[in-house]
């Protein structure tokens, strides 16, 4: 059984984080800022660090980075409210590993923890992979399986850490951006689903997807994806055969209110995981690039 951390200074809202998580069969322990946290993790270690933003004594952002510093194995997710969206981006650029505003906790937080626990547990089991790899260029065309996106992220992020390209969470944040931008070219390219129409109706959602993944002309278009990894850099490429969109009406990623909005968390998350994102001029196309991190010392 996983065990979160929550830091909520409201005892209130702390309960109901805590009830949400009981119901998914998490273990969880509380804390009321983060220096409390921080004590906890010491006694005993959590999987994962949910913390609020706005906190006395040492608040999220703090938190963020003291745990990046002594236990960068521990990936911590921020909740958001209205009125510290500044700060949400900052902590992100500073090193969490998501975020998740608070009108919206009932209905993504366990899909969010569900995604990047999947990730640690992919990426734990992978420890003794050969680190002999020193550069990989490779092209991939695929369809809209989901387990195509699953097994294309699950090697990148092999190959990543045999090279000891970046720290866990550096990788852990790498990995997650890879696989929104795999989803996207397939769900909202190929497909041509709403991420909108997700958000509200889920249901519905996951049954247009089911009902074109059998029709045409979405069955037929197909991903492809380049990557380039030599020391200096990673490079992905990941091209699908929608429509595409205008770029120019992307979100602005360090526009706090845009942390606030429903949908478009993929590309939020994106643009403040990597060091460089592009689109082509007809929006079919991204490019991804890390530029490699010295790696810290792990601290016992």
């Amino acid at each position: 059984m996983s065990r979160i951390l929550v830091v909520e200074d409201s005892p209130t809202q702390a309960v109901q984080v805590e009830m949400m998580l009981a119901d998914a069969d998490y273990e969880t322990e509380s804390a009321a800022d983060g220096v409390e946290a921080l004590k906890a993790i010491e006694r005993r270690p959590p999987d994962l660090v949910l913390t609020d933003l706005h906190m006395p004594n040492m608040n999220g952002l703090e938190l963020v980075e003291a745990v990046r510093q002594q236990y960068e194995r521990i990936p911590v997710i921020l909740m958001t409210a209205d009125g510290t969206e500044t700060i949400a981006v900052e902590a992100l650029q500073k090193g969490a590993a998501s975020y998740i505003p608070k009108r919206l906790l009932e209905r993504i937080l366990h899909s969010t923890l569900s995604d990047i626990f999947g990730v640690m547990r992919k990426e734990r089991s992978r420890e003794h992979v050969s680190r002999s790899l020193v550069e990989c260029n490779a092209r991939f065309v695929f369809g809209h399986d989901p387990e195509i996106v699953t097994g294309m992220v699950q090697r990148f992020e092999e190959e990543l850490r045999g090279m000891q390209y970046l720290d866990e969470t550096g990788l852990l944040r790498i990995t997650l951006a890879l696989r929104e931008a795999l989803v996207n070219a397939v769900d909202h390219g190929n497909l041509e689903l709403d991420s909108a129409l997700r958000d509200d109706r889920p249901g519905e959602y996951a049954q247009m997807g089911a009902d074109r993944r059998t029709q045409s002309p979405y069955q037929e278009r197909q991903v492809t994806l380049t990557a380039q990894i030599v020391p200096e850099q990673v490079t992905f490429v990941i091209r699908d055969e929608g429509p595409g969109f205008d770029p120019s009406k992307i979100p602005d990623p360090t526009d706090p209110e845009n942390l606030i909005r429903a949908h478009g968390r993929g590309l939020m998350l994106i643009q403040n995981f990597m060091d460089e994102v592009r689109h082509n001029e007809t929006g079919n196309e991204i490019t991804l690039i890390k530029r490699r991190e010295p790696l810290k010392s792990v601290a016992a």
